[in-house]
């Protein structure tokens, strides 16, 4: 082997923000120009322009010093070469020193004196010469101004400028958003965008955006809301409809990026190896989603080659020896992890690899791919044909497969008597959130109050919801606090009601919300539509009365108050790197004034946070911890423990095969699995086999069929389908029946029947009727009661209606595309 076929590693290799280089390629800035009307001029046409409003500020001591500072520079710009004013400014040291030296370094550089007054006569000259499009200053130069002197750029540029577009722009944004500090941020960076780029609001460019956000990464600026002057421009409508919706995430985003930049970050030193692992994946491409990708190139690059690289310097060849092949496979078995101690020191931990199957199954599917190859292509891929280190022993995953269902059952028992305390820690957590920030909110800004034994201080600064904790000094923002305690409950009441999987609950929408009428009685069933994830399929849910409360929570909280109307968002899928089409999602929320899909890790900090209020521990005396995968297997279990056949569960919960459903399962009887298991056998035989993989027309017309006989004389039947009724048709004592508000006389009727009836009882002696008579009783007043509350409830909550699809689906149609 040649010393000189081997190349080094790369020291590193950044894929943030290459998503962000693609639209600066797509949408290039404006270039930065030097001669233009305005700073063409002559000396005296700029003072004499200076002296004229909106140039001429009010104040006429503060007017004269800024045309004595507008004096002083220009003359001292006049020495330095150049045509024009910004020529001059560029070949001045003024153009290459941070903008905070300005104030500082002008006196000196001008010959001037350099008190105090003359510093802000000078920087008052500047703010008009600036205001009066005469000099430009780069982006960086603008960032690094101080905060006071941006928002005196800001007074003295927008009546100057384009007051028309910020008196537009204002006017479509939120007041409240306006005047925060994310809007102060965001109307400072398209004040400076105008500034150093010249035009007005509607002249700013995508590559101006692009640009600006690059300055700000390099001047590694972490100002809140630093995209929401982007979305700003694209609700006014001033950029053109193919740019980008947001820039949130195309800062720290990758994008999919090529076959060799996901085998370069592994850093593989041989170069004939490393060519024949891009060549490889670029052949799986076309078959392989590119989460996919991702994970085969790191079993390859990194689990496989790189580890063989590590430990056997030198090697050059895919043919192993059998010592070299066996002490890989020894060390894949396990892996180092790096744990944070309390002490906050790092220690290594050797544990057991959990993925070792799926490493194995990739490259024993690489050699046997390249194997396969090598008849068609010998040329190609004749050289790299060798016999494979992996033989059939290693990718027997039989026991793998017993181990990870008995662990998963073993994790669904302990977690699916606990849903319940969850679910009621969640909705106590968002209460107490609500009403700690209504605290704050009645206490004026610097003063303290006490909640919940608990003293704070409320920030100072109004229009801000931070407080101190008195006892532990821990500053806290209660908005911020009250929204991750109402995601929480959402997300809680969300995967417990349907048993999706959580990228499906954060693709749902609010055109995922659908209904379907019976054809015989007329009456609505609201469904709920999930969008396609693991299986491609979509498919509908029932949406229960619980689902309908937390639905329309939800849409309450995240409706445009301006418009009431659910925002359009864009999501960044992280598994694919792609983005997703702007849609109305229901997780949702208004992050730094921009309206921003939450994202899993934000979801899954808000659940930790309610578990460890419940001090709920497993088996081990751990504090149990929930994942939101296990709240879809809790669904399917409880669902077939509850009587719902397996086949339908599997429908529901969108699995393309019944095993997988039955995996999930984890405490039916194993005597129903196996009769389950004899009777599918059977029906095999006699039916064609589509039959028993997805349910009949008479299997769905026994489920619809199932609402229409829970109807009654005073409501209906909440009861779940297959089950039996547990109290003999005795709807009055049952705690399924729902009552109906228009029937409400009906059931006052009953209730003063039954009083009749008591006192009748009591009058002939009867006694062993009035034990069930007054049972009757108070189920009656019972039913009463709930539905008075009822009836108060539903005058607080907004009517949301249902989406309307009648123009998509037109479209649709006229395209010849399938029908929703």
């Amino acid at each position: 082997m040649s010393v000189a076929t081997h190349v080094a590693p790369p020291t590193s290799l950044s894929l943030g923000g290459e998503a962000l280089k693609a639209v600066a390629l797509r949408f290039p800035p404006r270039p930065a120009e030097d001669d233009w009307v305005a700073t063409a001029g002559t000396q005296v046409d700029i003072l004499a322009r200076l002296q004229q409003p909106p140039l001429r500020p009010a104040d006429v001591r503060l007017h004269r010093a800024r045309i004595r500072g507008a004096r002083q520079i220009l003359q001292w710009l006049d020495t330095f070469p150049g045509a024009t004013w910004q020529q001059r400014w560029n070949a001045s040291p003024a153009s290459t020193r941070p903008g905070n030296d300005w104030a500082r370094l002008a006196p000196g550089w001008i010959g001037t004196a350099g008190g105090p007054s003359q510093r802000q006569t000078l920087s008052g000259g500047l703010l008009s010469l600036i205001c009066a499009d005469v000099i430009r200053p780069t982006l960086p130069w603008l960032l690094s101004r101080t905060s006071a002197n941006m928002t005196s750029l800001r007074i003295g540029l927008i009546p100057t400028r384009d007051p028309e577009g910020f008196a537009q722009l204002e006017a479509m944004v939120e007041p409240a958003t306006w005047s925060s500090n994310v809007g102060r941020h965001a109307l400072h960076a398209l004040v400076k965008i105008v500034a150093a780029k010249g035009g007005i609001l509607a002249d700013i460019t995508v590559g101006d955006a692009v640009e600006y956000l690059a300055a700000l990464k390099a001047a590694n600026d972490r100002s809140t809301g630093y995209t929401l002057f982007y979305a700003w421009l694209k609700e006014l409508g001033t950029l053109p409809a193919e740019a980008p919706s947001s820039l949130r995430y195309l800062a720290n985003t990758s994008g999919q990026v090529s076959m060799e930049q996901l085998i370069d970050r592994f850093g593989v030193r041989y170069r004939p190896i490393r060519d024949l692992l891009v060549d490889y994946l670029k052949e799986r491409q076309p078959g392989l989603d590119y989460t996919s990708l991702n994970n085969l190139s790191r079993h390859l690059a990194s689990n496989f080659w790189g580890d063989l690289e590590q430990h056997h310097p030198g090697i050059d060849s895919l043919h192993l020896a059998p010592e070299v092949s066996a002490a890989w496979k020894q060390r894949c078995r396990t892996r180092i992890e790096r744990r944070r101690q309390p002490d906050g020191t790092v220690r290594e931990v050797v544990t057991a690899r959990v993925n070792i199957a799926s490493i194995m199954i990739s490259v024993r599917a690489f050699y046997l791919d390249i194997a396969q190859w090598a008849i068609d292509e010998p040329t190609r891929w004749g050289p790299w044909a060798v016999p494979s280190p992996i033989k059939d022993a290693d990718v027997a995953v039989v026991k793998d497969n017993k181990r990870r269902k008995a662990r998963m059952d073993h994790r669904t028992r302990e977690r699916l008597p606990a849903l319940p305390a969850v679910a009621r820690a969640a909705s106590s957590c968002l209460n107490e959130a609500k009403a700690r920030l209504q605290a704050l909110r009645d206490t004026p800004p610097g003063n303290q109050f006490t909640f919940a034994g608990e003293t704070f201080a409320r920030a100072a600064k109004d229009g801000t919801t931070w407080a101190v904790n008195m006892a532990t000094g821990r500053r806290i923002d209660l908005r911020l606090a009250e929204s991750r305690a109402f995601w929480a409950w959402a997300m809680i009441e969300f995967l417990q009601h349907t048993g999706v999987r959580i990228e499906e609950m954060l693709e749902a929408s609010h055109h995922s919300l659908i209904q379907y009428r019976l054809p015989t009685t007329g009456e609505i069933v609201p469904l709920l539509q999930i969008a396609p994830s693991k299986t491609d399929e979509e498919r509908v849910i029932l949406v229960s009365p619980e689902l309908a409360d937390v639905l329309s929570a939800i849409i309450a909280r995240i409706r445009d108050p301006r418009t009431g109307a659910v925002p359009y968002v864009s999501s960044y899928d992280m598994a694919e790197k792609t983005w997703n089409p702007q849609m109305p999602l229901l997780f949702q929320w208004r992050r730094s004034g921009e309206s921003s899909r939450l994202s899993p890790k934000f979801l899954r900090e808000a659940l930790q946070e309610v578990l460890a209020s419940t001090n709920l521990t497993d088996s081990a005396g751990q504090p149990l911890d929930f994942s939101p995968h296990d709240f879809r297997r809790i669904f399917i279990t409880d669902a077939i423990r509850s009587g719902l056949p397996p086949h339908i569960a599997q429908v529901i919960a969108g699995h393309t095969n019944i095993n997988t459903t039955m995996g999930y399962n984890a405490i039916y009887p194993s005597e129903a699995i196996e009769a389950h298991r004899a009777f599918i056998a059977r029906r095999r035989a006699l039916r064609p086999s589509e039959e028993y993989r997805t349910p009949t027309n008479e299997e769905w017309d026994a489920f619809l069929g199932h609402f229409e006989r829970r109807k009654l004389s005073i409501g209906i039947c909440a009861r779940a389908f297959g089950t039996p009724c547990i109290h003999e048709h005795a709807c009055i004592r049952c705690s399924m029946l729902r009552p109906d508000p228009a029937q409400r006389h009906r059931l006052v009727e009953i209730r003063d029947n039954l009083s009749a009836r008591i006192t009748e009882a009591e009058q002939e002696g009867w006694l062993g009727e009035i034990e069930g008579l007054q049972v009757s009783l108070a189920s009656a007043e019972e039913k009463l009661t709930q539905l008075d509350a009822e009836q108060v409830r539903q005058s607080q909550v907004i009517d949301l209606g249902m989406p309307r699809f009648s123009q998509i689906a037109t479209r649709i149609s006229t395209a010849g595309g399938p029908s929703s």
